[in-house]
């Protein structure tokens, strides 16, 4: 090899290199986890977040009715809707709410902790280690994505359990009168071992979800500002338009991946433990399957597919908003 063509790829490199660095250089400054003013962190985010799963409750509603109905009353996600609306008016949309938003605040805040840690620390570990900046960005996105699923799982599963028990029961078929009557009885029916059930399913349907949704994140983000060019210093406007689009995009994705195992666990949740024959991850499969096939399987994806593009365009936006107004001063430059 001649030493101008040596020369010519020494230049290729420095080029590519220079235009990764300009790349970074217009993207919209991260906030990290040591940018942040906890505190300020917790008490806005349990506030926004709580108002964000208030308007998109009854989409979940709706799609749990979905998941768990027997064939025969199987119907399409308007229906359901309108049925629940027939019978229970507008509370129909919100039963278990209160259980919900109980568990929402601790769960949030376990999410957001271990989300920020493992981003940043994984993130400058990868750096370190030679990693090109957009990959370890990547890596450090979906490794914060499990980390984080797993943590407020453990929060979330009894909430989760409680909260749809009360959403599928009606005025006539009344079991429990609220969230403490719920966990008092499946308590005693079931010991704790009731109120997590379904937790290794969520783990495995959350898990991988996070892991793909935050890098396809990451990602599209990265894609979208270098097809609209904007510079660091862009109005908020432009920020959240492309977080939210970013986030709608792998909201939608994840959603499609993961809906036959978020029916499994619905119905392993829902369903009423019988001395006799407690209902097993295998006897849930099978049952579905029994129902209608795979399709069983997918119903209620309009709802879910619907809300999780919503809530993921919704909480992003919100969730680094919330970032810029918990950072510390100057931190931002």
């Amino acid at each position: 090899m001649s030493f101008g063509a040596v020369d010519m790829e020494e230049e290729s490199g420095a080029a590519a290199a220079a235009a990764a660095a300009e790349e970074i250089r217009r993207l919209p400054a991260e906030v990290n986890w040591e940018m942040l003013d906890k505190s300020r962190f917790f008490v806005l985010g349990a506030a926004l977040f709580s108002g964000v799963s208030a308007a998109l409750y009854p989409a979940v509603v709706v799609k749990t009715h979905l998941q768990v109905a027997p064939p025969p009353q199987a119907a399409t996600a308007t229906a359901t809707a309108a049925a629940i609306l027939r019978r229970d008016g507008l509370r129909g949309f919100y039963r278990g709410f209160g259980a919900s938003l109980a568990g929402t605040v601790p769960a949030r805040a376990l999410y957001m902790a271990a989300l920020e840690a493992t981003k940043s620390s994984v993130g400058s570990a990868a750096v370190r280690l030679g990693v090109s900046e957009p990959t370890a960005s990547a890596v450090a996105s979906a490794a914060a994505g499990v980390s984080a699923a797993v943590a407020a799982q453990v929060v979330w599963t009894p909430v989760d359990v409680m909260s749809q028990r009360l959403m599928v029961q009606t005025a006539a078929s009344c079991r429990y009168r609220g969230g403490a009557d719920a966990f008092r009885k499946i308590l005693l029916a079931d010991g704790v071992r009731g109120l997590y059930r379904g937790f290794g399913l969520s783990i495995l349907t959350y898990a991988p979800s996070n892991a793909v949704w935050w890098s396809t994140y990451a990602v599209a983000q990265r894609c979208l500002w270098r097809a609209v060019g904007h510079e660091r210093s862009e109005s908020c406007t432009s920020l959240m338009a492309v977080q939210g689009a970013s986030a709608a995009v792998a909201g939608a994705a994840s959603a499609l991946v993961t809906m036959p195992l978020d029916t499994v666990k619905t119905r392993l949740q829902v369903m009423e433990a019988d001395a006799a024959a407690r209902p097993t991850l295998a006897s849930t499969v099978r049952g579905l399957l029994k129902e209608g096939g795979w399709a069983a399987c997918y119903r209620g994806l309009g709802p879910r597919w619907g809300s999780m593009s919503l809530s993921a365009a919704t909480m992003v936006t919100t969730y680094e908003f919330l970032k810029r107004l918990s950072a510390k001063e100057g931190s931002l430059g």
